[in-house]
């Protein structure tokens, strides 16, 4: 039989970056959803985790988001989804997902249950092969297509899954299912196609539903909504008391995150937004119709992400109150800069400056030319080949800014602070090396789903 609505919940739009909060979880929980699912990873937190195959979250955090999930859905008996499985989907942090419910299927004594989980990453050895034989690994975002030299010089690559090993794993019958590096769409749009409802509905519910409670009113993040998809529409509703999902929460959560904000990319097709309807349905709901779903034309392209290790990062932090200072600020980083190459000349490492109270944030970017704040944050960043390397240019930029030498400039003192006096190890320094498509025969070519039975 074919069901009428299919009923997501998702309480939390990056697993275990922040803790759920709880509250508003359980009142979704008691209004019995059909799926549990959320989003654990994003390529926001940079290259830095993936590269260093660690997470950028906490463990308790994570192993929080996980228990509560697991515990609902399996008192429940439906299924729970986690793809991006620790902030990055490496293989790690699948083994560390699956190794979480495995105990958390011990401590709280559940009844056996079939966990599936997939892997994401790709062998490099796999795109050699693939290049050798002819095929172009294209870039995506005006990058060049992808060299045997940056390919050799890459640390680790993930390749980012649609809705297919999900549905694979549906199939074989999955009550859990931990997934590699996803697109965060697919983690839900998958339970609702394997159900038979309409694709186009299903992707624009995942869309709408990846981040949670970032599609409602007021702002408040880590609340649960859940989503209602029919065979004409989806609804998206606010757990949360003092939240909303209002139509201009959620047409504007849809334009999120993207170039063009009417399209969303993923393996397999794309999801054109531009034509959508919404209405109020009620105080707390919001109703989408009109989304159109465009399959690829010929074989499925699949997302690559990749990161390659720049060296070794030490971070200095120096405060300025001087207004003299403050109105040279520009000199004083050039005088600085000038006494690591007096050291280290002007290459074989790297040196950044963020000066937080000018252009911190937005770099050259930043409109406001004139600086109107009556004291600077400057992060200093030096990286380098070695650890030791890393820190004597660090702490070289950093300290220097309190020596800068300015024109008519009398004392001796009072130019800089230092919150502390030494500068402070940082995970090594990563950037971005793949952000490249990869054509594939199967859609399952890269994730082979495993199914194994849990519990007591």
């Amino acid at each position: 039989m074919i069901k009428k609505e299919l009923r997501i919940i998702c309480p939390n739009g990056h697993l275990g970056f922040s803790p759920t909060k709880e509250d508003s979880f359980w009142l979704g929980a008691q209004t019995k959803p059909d799926y549990y699912c959320s989003d654990s990873g994003s390529d926001d937190i940079g290259p830095g985790p993936l590269g260093a195959d660690k997470c950028a979250s906490l463990y308790v955090w994570q192993k929080h988001d996980l228990e509560l999930m697991l515990l609902a859905s399996r008192e429940q008996g439906v299924p729970m989804i986690i793809g991006s499985a620790g902030d990055t989907g490496t293989n790690s942090r699948v083994d560390m997902y699956v190794q979480i419910i495995k105990d958390l299927a011990t401590e709280h004594k559940i009844p056996k249950f079939k966990l599936a989980y997939f892997y994401s990453e790709v062998d490099k050895r796999y795109l050699r092969n693939k290049m050798e034989n002819g095929a172009v690994i294209e870039g995506l975002d005006s990058r060049s297509f992808l060299t045997f030299e940056e390919l050799d010089k890459t640390e680790r690559i993930v390749a980012v899954a649609g809705v297919h090993p999900y549905i694979r794993a549906l199939e074989m019958g999955a009550d859990v299912i931990i997934g590699g590096r996803s697109s965060d769409i697919a983690i839900f749009a998958a339970p609702a196609i394997k159900e038979g409802f309409p694709e186009n509905l299903a992707y624009y519910a995942g869309k709408v539903l990846e981040c949670a409670s970032f599609c409602a009113e007021p702002y408040g993040a880590k609340e649960s909504v859940i989503g209602t998809i029919t065979h004409n529409d989806v609804k998206v509703t606010a757990m949360a008391p003092w939240q909303r999902c209002t139509v201009a929460s959620v047409a504007g959560h849809a334009m999120y995150e993207r170039s063009n904000p009417y399209y969303e990319y993923f393996a397999g097709g794309m999801l054109d937004m531009s034509e959508c309807l919404y209405e109020q349905w009620d105080e707390k709901t919001t109703r989408i119709t009109n989304p159109k779903y465009i399959p690829i034309e010929g074989k499925i392209k699949v997302k690559l992400e990749g990161s390659t290790k720049v060296g070794e990062m030490y971070i200095g932090i120096a405060g300025v109150r001087d207004p003299y200072t403050i109105k040279n600020i520009d000199k004083v980083i050039e005088l600085s800069r000038e006494q690591v190459m007096q050291k280290f000349g002007d290459n074989g490492y790297e040196l950044h400056y963020r000066i937080y109270g000018k252009n911190g944030v937005m770099g050259d970017l930043e409109p406001v030319k004139e600086i109107k704040s009556h004291e600077l944050c400057i992060i200093v960043q030096g990286i380098a080949p070695t650890k030791e390397m890393a820190e004597e240019v660090t702490m070289t930029g950093t300290r220097q800014i309190f020596y800068a030498r300015l024109p008519e400039v009398k004392g001796t003192a009072g130019t800089a602070a230092f919150v502390v006096d030494e500068v402070l190890p940082a995970t090594s320094a990563y950037r971005w090396s793949l952000n490249h498509i990869v054509e594939v025969d199967d859609p399952l070519e890269l994730f082979d789903v495993k199914l194994i039975e849990i519990g007591e």
